[in-house]
C-alpha cells in the first residue's frame, strides 16, 4: 500500500522527462510508459488510524459506559474524515477537491467537540483524552495546510 506503483503513459514515441528521479522509462511496442513510484499519502494513511480509533472509542464507550448517542456521533464524523479524504481522491476538479477536504475539516473540528466533551463528563480517561486530541488536532492542521494550498492553485 505504502510503495503503490502506477503505469503511466506518456505517449506514442514521447520520452519521458529524464531528469525526474521518480521513475523509469522503458518502451513497448511503439508507446512509451513510465513506472512512477508513487509517495505514500500521509493524509490518507492518517485519516483511516483515526477512524479505526474512533470505531474502538465507540465500542469501548458503548460496552464500558452504556453510552449510545455521543459514542455514535464521535464514530460518525471521526470515521467521515478518512472516507471524504477518501473520496476528495478522485474529485473531478481543483474546486471540488478543496470542497471535499473542508467537508472533511468540519467533520473534524466536530469530532474535536465530542473528544472534548467526553472528557468533561469523565466517560475518557485524560490519557485517552489527550492521545485522541492529539491525532485529531493534526488531521485538523493537515487539512488546513491541503485546503490552502489547494487555493493557491486556483489563482
Amino acid at each position: 500500500m505504502d510503495n503503490a506503483f502506477r503505469l503511466k503513459s506518456v505517449g506514442k514515441n514521447n520520452s519521458f522527462y529524464r531528469g525526474n528521479n521518480l521513475g523509469r522509462q522503458f518502451r513497448k511496442s511503439e508507446y512509451c510508459f513510465s513506472i512512477v513510484i508513487m509517495k505514500p499519502n500521509i493524509l490518507k494513511q492518517k485519516s483511516f488510524a483515526f477512524s479505526v480509533r474512533m470505531v474502538n472509542l465507540y465500542k469501548f464507550l458503548k460496552s464500558r459506559h452504556r453510552e449510545y448517542i455521543i459514542s455514535q456521533q464521535v464514530m460518525r464524523c471521526g470515521t467521515s474524515i478518512g472516507a471524504l479524504i477518501r473520496e476528495s481522491e478522485q474529485a473531478e476538479s481543483v474546486r471540488d477537491f478543496i470542497h471535499k477536504l473542508s467537508i472533511g475539516l468540519k467533520e473534524a473540528n466536530e469530532c474535536d467537540y465530542w473528544l472534548d466533551l467526553l472528557s468533561a463528563t469523565f466517560y475518557i480517561t485524560e490519557k485517552m483524552y489527550r492521545s485522541l486530541k492529539r491525532d485529531c488536532e493534526e488531521l485538523l492542521k493537515i487539512l488546513t495546510a491541503s485546503i490552502k494550498t489547494s487555493k493557491l492553485r486556483i489563482k
